[in-house]
């Protein structure tokens, strides 16, 4: 095929994920998200031209999922017969789920193919798919030993279909359920679909991952995207990244050092102001040294901006404190407020103390001042 030949390459939906350790009022925004990625990936391949979208394992994050889950994922990607969708069975929806996909291979529309065999799949008049369907959600061995020896016509285009870990070849007896990275040339491949790893990688010239297409923790930073690969025989396929996710992840420190206006330099780590916050999950984490009177700031900052976003989270753990004397004149000048503001700087500045210790005591000063702060 001189033109080559072009598909979408997408993996990890995880369907029906949850997200219980966020809070509730964004959960059912990000369930939505994981359904509505199914028309942003149907989008990303109509732009680039391509009929086949190929789902590298864990479109659905459960071997059991609810019901309208799967029944609703199958009626999105049927809602255009123009182009095909290829699901590979992968360790949260393994084969094992027997009830989940002869499900699928019931109702599905005539667009939809899950690929539940290890046997080569014709695509396109010169073009063979192969797929290796996980069989339970740890396989033991390397599924995809099975492409070198997979007969095609001379000539076909050869395009491997996995999900799984990939690592270089070792003598440790646990390697054996690892992909290895030189299976596109040991098996001919023009291209090696991999699913799995939720970040975007590529393993070699033929070989990638492309990562989930909606991001759902703070691992991996910015949106979710998915591949558009144009697979040649004989020469190197063209590989595009295309966002499709709805949401920004976003974690990064906030260093700060005493004197500094802390508020400015948490505006100048967030976003631009706009709607675009409302898509945005942002988690800051404070380091450095502080006074009483600048993290006050910094929460005050930080609670000023949170409900404009999908999630914001400043972490000060790890935030020292700066104690001077300003500070705990603020408090106050004498009395039982002041002897125990001055107990506790004691004891955070104690370096007989545990560190842990020296930290809950800052932080009930901390607190302190914040309490009277809010009088005030």
């Amino acid at each position: 095929m001189t033109d080559g030949f072009r598909f979408l390459h997408s993996a990890d939906l995880h369907l029906g994920r949850r997200f219980g350790s966020l809070p509730e009022g964004v959960r059912g925004r990000l369930i939505e998200a994981r359904h509505q990625i199914i028309a942003r990936l149907a989008q990303a391949a109509r732009d680039h031209g391509a009929r086949d979208i190929l789902l590298a394992g864990d479109t659905f994050d459960s071997e059991t999922p609810a019901d309208p889950t799967w029944r609703q994922a199958l009626l999105a990607m049927g809602a255009d017969q123009g182009l095909r969708w290829w699901l590979l069975p992968g360790n949260h929806d393994s084969l094992a789920a027997e009830a989940l996909w002869d499900n699928i291979a019931r109702i599905a529309p005539p667009n939809v193919h899950p690929l539940t065999q290890a046997a080569p799949v014709d695509l396109a008049p010169g073009v063979t798919l192969l797929p290796a369907p996980l069989p339970r959600r740890h396989a033991g061995r390397d599924l995809t030993d099975w492409m070198p020896g997979a007969a095609t016509a001379e000539g076909t285009l050869r395009i491997g279909l996995a999900h799984g870990g990939v690592q270089t070849f070792s003598e440790d007896a646990s390697d054996e359920g690892i992909i290895p990275p030189d299976r596109a040339t040991t098996a001919g491949l023009a291209y090696l679909a991999l699913g799995d790893w939720h970040g975007q990688m590529t393993v070699g010239p033929r070989t990638a991952y492309a990562g989930t297409p909606e991001f759902e923790e703070f691992r991996h930073a910015g949106r979710g995207a998915c591949l558009a690969v144009t697979a040649y025989a004989g020469a190197v396929p063209q590989i595009t990244r295309v966002e499709t996710g709805q949401f920004d992840w976003t974690e990064q420190p906030l260093s700060l050092v005493p004197g500094q206006d802390a508020a400015a330099a948490l505006s100048a780590l967030l976003p631009p102001p706009g709607a675009g916050r409302r898509d945005h999950l942002l988690r800051l984490r404070a380091q450095g040294r502080a006074t009483l009177a600048e993290q006050q700031a910094l929460r005050d900052a930080a609670e000023a901006a949170a409900p404009e976003f999908a999630f914001f989270a400043l972490d000060t753990a790890t935030l020292d404190t700066e104690i001077d004397a300003a500070d705990l004149d603020a408090l106050d000048h004498g009395g039982a407020l002041r002897v125990a503001a001055e107990a506790l700087a004691a004891q955070a500045r104690d370096p007989a103390r545990a560190e842990d210790d020296r930290r809950i005591a800052a932080g009930a000063l901390n607190r302190l001042y914040a309490y009277l702060s809010e009088g005030a």
